[in-house]
């Protein structure tokens, strides 16, 4: 197999071993420079007292496989190194050293996270769908949970409106979660993305959306909080937000919250009144999103 190939492999061997930390393996690749080198390492070291140079190739062929089989039924599968690898998730801590993705990958440099609470109110999923038909016609990539409630209305308002949406998941891209959401997650595959840090048949854990909300903050320019109570995914997104640099847009409807009423004396953090006032707020946030091609030229902008 080819160098890149190689590498790919190496990384899902890697992860794959009982234990290991997925962030310091990413980590360790930077440090080491080579997935490859690393699971050399690694596999010397495990097995310094009977050593066998076949383990480690025994690994990567196995990884390979797994991918050849994934990217065969139609999972793109990027790890962080790879060029196509979402740029603006390499400036966050959460990075994930593996992404895999059912869809069209793209730049996405004018994303916005629209995310709420499950059970929301009626009002609630009124303005969401509002909010994200008017970012949709404002060719703003509306990202999104694919959760039940505000998450759902989100991505469907989006289409709606003949817009581009992604659903950061917390499952598999196997997996389809909750069962209600089937259909949607396939169309969206389908004319949009869906992205999953998460191994292929991965099930819903406690964990893994709280995970999930990092990937996705990190992944947009800024995220809008329609509604949410103290225990919810999307407050914990506000917060991880703010920690990656994102701004946060609070609408009336979650200033209802002491969470919010606290949270809105954060810098980074915007009250909005009104649909015109957040989209107004949106673009201006937008304009100050280094895109893609300011990321090419200006390469240290992904790394800070």
């Amino acid at each position: 197999m080819d160098r890149a190939s190689a590498e790919r492999a190496a990384l899902v061997a890697l992860l794959r071993q009982p234990g290991v930390s997925w962030s310091d393996i990413a980590l360790d690749i930077q440090e080491t420079g080579s997935a490859q080198a690393l699971l050399d390492r690694l596999v010397s070291q495990r097995e310094s007292l009977l050593p066998d140079e076949t383990s480690a190739n025994r690994m990567m062929a196995a990884a390979a496989d797994d991918l050849r089989a994934w990217e065969a039924e139609g999972t793109g599968v990027h790890a962080f190194f790879d060029d196509p690898y979402p740029r603006q998730l390499r400036d966050i801590r959460e990075m994930p050293p593996i992404l895999f993705t059912r869809g069209t990958l793209d730049a996405d440099s004018r994303a916005v996270a629209v995310v709420g609470s499950r059970s929301a109110s009626d009002e609630g999923l009124r303005i969401a769908a509002a909010v994200s038909t008017s970012l949709a016609r404002r060719q703003v990539t509306v990202v999104s949970g694919l959760a039940k409630g505000i998450d759902t209305i989100a991505h469907e308002a989006a289409l709606t409106a003949g817009g581009r949406t992604v659903a950061v998941i917390g499952t598999g891209v196997r997996q389809h979660y909750p069962a209600a959401n089937r259909r949607l997650q396939t169309h969206i595959a389908d004319v949009g993305l869906v992205i999953s840090q998460f191994w292929p048949d991965a099930a819903p854990t406690r964990q893994s959306f709280p995970m999930r909300n990092a990937v996705m903050s990190g992944y947009a320019a800024a995220t809008v909080v329609i509604e949410a109570g103290w225990k919810s995914g999307a407050r914990i997104q506000a917060r991880l937000a703010l920690q990656h640099g994102r701004p946060v847009v609070l609408t009336n409807q979650v200033m209802q919250n002491d969470w919010a009423q606290a949270f809105a004396d954060n810098p980074g953090v915007y009250v909005v009144r009104s649909l015109v006032e957040l989209l107004d707020v949106v673009e201006e946030i937008l304009r100050r999103t280094p895109t893609a091609v300011d990321l090419e030229n200006f390469p240290d902008l992904a790394t800070l």
